[in-house]
């Protein structure tokens, strides 16, 4: 469930543009920016220093430039479980992407693609969910990820893939219904043969079933 306080967040990203913006976003909707960095290693003191509820990050950041603020995730949420990361990215990095995925218990983590959020309130609650132990993932991370296991994803349907794209999302069945305009009873048959093709337990629990997906992503 999306947590309805205000949350104390570190922001790491490299541009000092984006950085001020989020931070300013942040606060406007009454959370607290404790830290905003520009590299991995003042990311990794700025958790130890202030106990955040939530990181916010790039990928790259300095001094190489590549990956190392999803490396740095990674290790962040293998030394505290507890921490909710989100990383925003303008691409998709797979082999960390499924480290970060499968850190921790698969709670309290999202990867957005930052050119592809067109909405604040959604980025908001996206941020919130995290937060509050809930899985996000951007479906076309969904799509790169799930490229490693095209045996399976083979076996969906057009339709099967746009659900589960959504499902990703962490989204519900009366969403999902709405987005594509169909039935709920729709949407439940075709989660149903979706768990059913890529050999997952179904669940009735939403947060549940999107950890199934990461699961069969990280897989």
């Amino acid at each position: 469930m999306p947590v309805d306080r205000p949350l104390r967040v570190v922001i790491a990203e490299d541009s000092v543009l984006l950085r001020e913006g989020l931070s300013t976003l942040l606060t406007r909707f009454g959370h607290e920016v404790v830290a905003s960095v520009g590299d991995a290693t003042a990311l990794a003191a700025a958790v130890g220093r202030d106990v955040p509820d939530i990181v916010v990050t790039d990928v790259r950041m300095p001094p190489g430039f590549s990956d190392e603020g999803l490396r740095a995730a990674v290790a962040l949420r293998e030394a505290h479980p507890r921490l909710s990361v989100l990383v925003l990215s303008q691409y998709v990095e797979q082999t960390y992407a499924s480290e970060l995925l499968d850190s921790g218990d698969g709670t309290g983590v999202g990867y957005l693609l930052k050119d592809r959020i067109g909405d604040v309130e959604e980025f908001m609650t996206a941020l919130t969910g995290i937060a509050g132990g809930g899985t996000v993932v951007d479906p076309e991370v969904v799509r790169q990820l799930l490229r490693r296991r095209r045996d399976p994803l083979r076996r969906l349907s057009p339709r099967e893939g746009e659900v589960l794209a959504l499902m990703a999302e962490g989204r519900s069945n009366t969403a999902i219904a709405r987005a594509l305009m169909v039935s709920e009873a729709a949407v439940g048959k075709h989660i149903g043969n979706i768990l059913t093709k890529l050999d997952l337990p179904p669940d009735e629990d939403d947060h549940r079933r999107v950890l199934a997906v990461v699961a069969f992503l990280r897989g």
